[in-house]
């Protein structure tokens, strides 16, 4: 792949051979063959030259991401910065950021403005425009809840297009930016979300939340008391990447019809299966209690392992490359299902056709 003949602008823009060890949670030496940064929309408009025929990657955070070695596309960073208050009514207050900035540093910005919405969220990695393509979620909320609307770049058209709720099709850690036939198309670069100044609607029934401010003796918490539980108890549960490269939870929590776990209870029996309600006749299970129970949890295969504290983390101990990282998850999803039945199916997103070339 070469880049011939091209404008000023955007041969300024484009690097070779850029490292991107320290551009992607799990640590892994990958190297882009070419690479730009996106500070701002009009980027994207000057490289159309560049962007059109051309494979390439967009890359937030890099925290959801199992990359190669070798990356023979043109890696588009998102770097688009910053966050307003675009309208204000009553209670809800409609805010607009960069695609490019910090997830976390966002849920504190709005703490900062006592706003409430975002605080169940907190210290999620990633970027604020990677959040509604996999629709993040936590401890009982997901993005779909607060989004409004979105701004993105076609980079097959090279142009601007916007995306309401119900264009998104948001569903479990899933839009329609994760189909096949957009998946690395659109390049996020705005995100508005509706937030409330006052009259927050708390979510504190999921998880260790309630046990969390009962032991710090909050009794009408505020988005900030719920925001500090859920960062106390992410903390406990999850390695920091900048010490243990990871991509914090792997795999997706299983849903499956009721009757199929009613089936495993019996199965299973005395044991206590950990379920959630998942809708009619369904049921999701915890991911990472399946893993435990295959014997996971803690085990290391060369620089590859199982976070010592959750299951549902593999980490990387030292130099573990993508395509190990990818296979030693296979063998925990044979193991799973050879044991329960249930085929584990991958929150990270693995770029199988790099990563096996």
């Amino acid at each position: 792949m070469k880049f011939l003949h091209l404008r000023e602008r955007q041969a300024a823009l484009i690097q070779e051979n850029q490292s991107l060890r320290h551009l992607n949670t799990f640590g892994v030496d990958a190297t882009a063959s070419y690479f730009a940064e996106i500070r701002q929309e009009s980027d994207l408009q000057s490289m159309t030259d560049a962007l059109a025929n051309q494979p390439t990657l967009i890359l937030g955070g890099g925290s959801n991401l199992l990359l190669p070695k070798k990356i023979e596309r043109l890696v588009l960073h998102n770097c688009i910065m910053g966050v307003e208050v675009i309208r204000q009514l009553h209670n809800e207050v409609v805010i607009e950021a960069g695609g490019g900035m910090n997830w976390h540093q966002l849920v504190l910005w709005s703490l900062e403005h006592g706003l409430g919405g975002l605080e169940n969220l907190a210290l999620i990695p990633g970027t604020v425009g990677a959040a509604p393509v996999q629709n993040i979620g936590a401890y009982g909320v997901e993005l779909k809840d607060i989004f409004e609307s979105l701004r993105a770049f076609d980079l097959q058209e090279g142009k601007f297009a916007e995306f309401d709720h119900r264009a998104c099709q948001f569903a479990y850690r899933h839009s329609t930016f994760k189909d096949e036939s957009n998946k690395g198309r659109f390049l996020i670069t705005k995100v508005r979300l509706k937030l409330t100044s006052r009259e927050h609607q708390l979510n504190t029934s999921y998880g260790a939340i309630q046990k969390v401010l009962a032991e710090k003796g909050v009794s009408s918490p505020t988005p900030s008391d719920i925001a500090g539980a859920v960062i106390e108890i992410r903390r406990s549960k999850l390695p920091d990447w900048r010490q243990l490269g990871n991509a914090g939870s792997f795999f997706k929590n299983p849903i499956i019809p009721e009757a199929q776990f009613e089936e495993m209870k019996v199965r299973l029996a005395p044991t206590q299966i950990p379920s959630y309600p998942a809708g009619e006749g369904l049921v999701k299970l915890a991911a990472g209690w399946l893993i435990d129970q295959s014997g996971w949890k803690g085990k290391r295969k060369g620089d590859v392992g199982c976070y010592e504290k959750q299951a549902l983390v593999i980490v990387n101990h030292d130099n573990a490359t993508g395509e190990e990282i990818l296979a030693f998850s296979k063998l925990i999803v044979d193991n799973v299902e050879e044991r329960f039945g249930i085929q584990l199916e991958r929150e990270v997103n693995a770029i199988e056709s790099l990563l096996t070339e």
